[in-house]
């Protein structure tokens, strides 16, 4: 794998560190500003929201500007964003460094996939992209759990400060790093908002939302969870989310593995397989060792959709991939606030803590139908496409058999 792929990597480092650290940061940030924890989860809702918003806005920004360029720009908004947390007089302020960190997440990591696959061969493009995304998963194993310590420590403010510096380190590996490849010839953004007039492209999507917001339905409820049901103590709940990180390292380089060679296979295995995982929660959350087991697993499962579902976009989005792989990013945080929203539905009606495992295994249950109708689909439109092949090669056959 291209060095190239690591200066990626350690940006979605970055990146999936600053998403993720503020979570075990909420209590101290409250705090400090002396706002309710609710005010302060909306430090959460404004990252996912300018996710989902930036990734189409500053990927169609970026359609004039060579690749890697953008990339470095990507970079120079998210040390800004994060700077800008780190030193924020008040809570508006910093609500606002959390947007502009977060309008570099979805277009970082859409123009990072089809540079990541440009860099390899066609048969090793998914795992070019698990490379990348490698550093997202590790960011949960390591980047989370001692951003979470240092700010617990010596306070959240040095926590963004040191996220800012590891984006200088992205920004400066984009830089050396990653080769110079020129925008391609002739694509404008009607070729690249065309896309989306796939139903292929669009059904990786809807995959993504579903298949991804089956995983968060029960890991954004994990700590009252694993706490209230599984009977962990409060400070076990770090290391179950670490669990939860090695799963999704192991279950995202698993995936990009066996998607370049069976990319559907390797999704109706994964999301098949998750959507048992999930239900089965329901019974495992009772028991401390299962239900440890039980979050690893939804972490490997989980992101071992990652690769193939964001290769597919690339593959049937050809020609001009970049704006739908960037919506493509935003769709993860789609699933993430659909699925936190329906979790916390189903605990207020008084279901119970492990409710929203079966809301999970329930999306999840629906992207592996997705997954089966898009596979369907393909079949059919390559069956017509061989007919209609067929019909001139039988005509001039005939022809020439006239002819003679």
């Amino acid at each position: 794998m291209p060095l190239a792929l690591l200066a990626l990597a350690i940006g979605a480092f970055g990146i999936g560190t600053t998403e993720f650290v503020i979570m075990g940061l909420l209590p101290e940030v409250a705090s400090d500003y002396g706002v309710s924890i609710p005010t302060a989860g909306f430090l959460v809702t404004g990252y996912a929201l300018g996710v989902m918003f930036g990734a189409p806005l500053m990927t169609v920004l970026g359609t004039k500007i060579p690749r890697k360029r953008m990339l470095m720009l990507l970079m120079g908004l998210f040390i800004i964003g994060n700077l800008l947390s780190a030193v924020a007089p008040a809570f508006s302020v910093m609500l606002i460094g959390r947007v502009v960190a977060s309008l570099a997440h979805g277009a970082f990591f859409g123009i990072g996939s089809v540079v990541a696959a440009d860099l390899v061969a066609p048969h090793k493009k998914a795992g070019a992209i698990a490379m990348m995304f490698t550093g997202l998963t590790v960011a949960n194993v390591v980047g989370v759990p001692l951003g979470t310590l240092i700010g617990q420590s010596v306070g959240w403010r040095v926590t963004f400060a040191v996220v800012a510096a590891l984006g200088v380190v992205g920004l400066a590996g984009v830089a050396k790093l990653v080769p110079d490849v020129p925008k391609p010839e002739g694509v404008r953004l009607r070729h690249e908002l065309a896309a989306f007039t796939n139903v292929q492209v669009l059904l990786a999507m809807a995959m993504t939302v579903l298949g991804f917001g089956g995983v968060f339905a029960a890991i954004t409820y994990i700590a009252p969870m694993m706490t209230h049901v599984a009977g962990f103590a409060d400070g076990s709940v770090t290391w179950l989310l670490v669990l939860f990180g090695l799963g999704m390292v192991g279950g995202n380089l698993v995936g990009g593995k066996f998607a370049d060679r069976a990319l559907m296979p390797m999704l109706y295995v994964s999301l098949g397989a998750l959507a048992v995982v999930l239900a089965l929660f329901t019974l495992t959350a009772h028991d401390k060792i299962a239900s440890a087991v039980t979050v690893f697993l939804i972490g490997a499962l989980g992101f071992a959709t990652v690769p193939p579902l964001q290769k597919r976009v690339l593959d049937h989005a050809h020609g001009a991939p970049t704006l739908a792989s960037a919506v493509n990013i935003g769709a993860f945080n789609l699933g993430n606030a659909l699925s936190a929203w329906l979790g916390g539905v189903v605990i207020a009606a008084g279901l119970g803590y492990t409710a929203p495992n079966w809301v999970g295994a329930v999306l999840a249950a629906a992207a592996l139908l997705l997954a089966v109708l898009s596979s369907a689909l393909e079949r059919r439109q390559s069956a017509a496409r061989a007919e209609a092949e067929a019909v001139p090669v039988a005509a001039e056959r005939r022809a020439a058999a006239v002819h003679h």
